[in-house]
């Protein structure tokens, strides 16, 4: 079907600026692994989202998965988790064992709702899982914070949708103790298709994740000698990967090295794009007022509120149908995607998908966020190269649809 007001597969936009800069490393003799730019680009990172240390990865499911090593977190321990996320944000924890608690979220920001927290979170909770829903920082999320440091449990930000978000001019990603970007193809913007930052403060966790996203496990070594007899260690610039062999035994290994480090010519994207994200923001922020000043207008539909202490950049707009609407929200956005208009609701809760239900996970257990998710929430298509006709367009026949 050819769409009016398509969802394209992009959610910012590329230009010759990362033409040249690939091309630049694809014609020098400069390695295009693990090098200057990649370094570039984590340093700009960590300073733009106001933390110590900030490393590239292949995506931020693999991020997600080193935070979750990092917590600490093994098999039977309790995790407490939003509902309303994408399913990578606990993927890493599906084969773990670990006891989930999803927690409801908040109405109106959709982020994990501070007051279920409370009642979900006991001593044994080892980490909370955050995500900022679709571009807003978590409402209530100093409290959210603190109430998890209370109970000593480790905060990781799934900062996939919110490259840029403040809340009182704070980013997300530096509110817990680790935040997850992804730079998926989708995302507002992008490392040619595919790409992941993780962000902390903690030295000794960068230490950690230095060499897991490389290919040196994070083991227990000790020192001894004359491990290969009269064969000593060569003094010479020959490199033979043998690492610490020569002087060092190994008796236990924690976590495998991975190689999921992001390639040069994707960190060189990164930079290139970082420079533009205020722009593909700004567009954002604008097509979401002309969607909310169109909405309100229009009986039945109701608009996020958005105060002023907190920075949105709508990689989601999301939008809710009341009970004066008339009509049910999947009959009203099948109408939408019959009149052009392409719609991808986001996101199923997660307590209710299969592999979650055997682990514990069931309708009924988060009342808000399932309400909402069957009956009311709807997001429609928001992308920096979105032109104004189109929306105009949308407002104008989701008027149509519901007078």
């Amino acid at each position: 079907m050819s769409y009016i007001v398509p969802y394209i597969g992009k959610g910012s936009m590329f230009g010759y600026e990362e033409l040249d800069a690939i091309k630049k490393l694809l014609l020098n003799d400069e390695t295009l692994s693990c090098s200057k730019v990649r370094a570039s680009f984590e340093e700009k990172f960590a300073e733009f989202i106001g933390v110590k240390y900030a490393f590239a990865l292949t995506n931020c499911t693999v991020a997600l998965e080193f935070a979750s090593y990092l917590a600490g977190i093994q098999g039977g321990d309790e995790i407490i988790t939003t509902c309303f996320s994408y399913q990578a944000t606990i993927l890493p924890l599906l084969t773990k064992k670990v006891k989930i608690k999803f927690c409801d979220i908040e109405p109106n920001n959709l982020g994990l709702d501070l007051y279920h927290l409370k009642k979900l979170i006991t001593p044994n909770t080892k980490a909370v899982f955050i995500t900022h829903y679709g571009g807003i920082v978590a409402k209530n999320i100093y409290e959210i914070v603190e109430t998890a440091h209370n109970y000593g449990a480790v905060v990781i930000e799934d900062c996939a949708h919110t490259i840029g978000s403040t809340y009182k001019a704070q980013k997300a990603g530096s509110f817990g103790d680790i935040g997850c970007f992804s730079f998926h193809s989708l995302k507002n913007i992008s490392t040619l298709g595919q790409g992941g930052m993780i962000t902390l403060n903690n030295e000794k966790w960068a230490k950690i994740v230095k060499k897991i996203r490389g290919t040196e496990p994070d083991a227990k070594f000790y020192a001894c000698e004359n491990i290969f007899g009269d064969y000593k260690s060569p003094n010479d610039n020959i490199e033979r990967h043998s690492k610490n062999s020569y002087t060092e035994n190994c008796d236990a290994v924690f976590y495998t090295g991975t190689n999921a480090t992001l390639c040069e010519p994707a960190c060189a994207a990164g930079i290139e794009q970082m420079k533009k994200l205020h722009l593909f923001n700004n567009r954002r922020i604008k097509i979401a007022k002309m969607l909310n000043d169109g909405l309100r207008q229009i009986p039945g539909t109701k608009v996020q509120q958005v105060d002023s202490n907190y920075f949105h950049t709508y990689h989601l707009y999301t939008f809710f149908l009341t009970d004066d609407a008339g009509i049910d929200r999947d009959t009203f956005v099948n109408l939408l995607d019959k009149k052009g208009i392409q719609i991808v609701l986001r996101y199923f809760p997660m307590h209710l998908l299969p592999e979650w239900r055997m682990q514990g996970g069931g309708y009924g257990l988060c009342p808000v966020a399932e309400k909402l998710w069957f009956e009311s929430l709807v997001n429609l298509p928001c992308y920096p190269k979105l032109n104004d006709e189109q929306i105009y367009y949308m407002i104008k026949t989701i008027a149509e649809i519901i007078n």
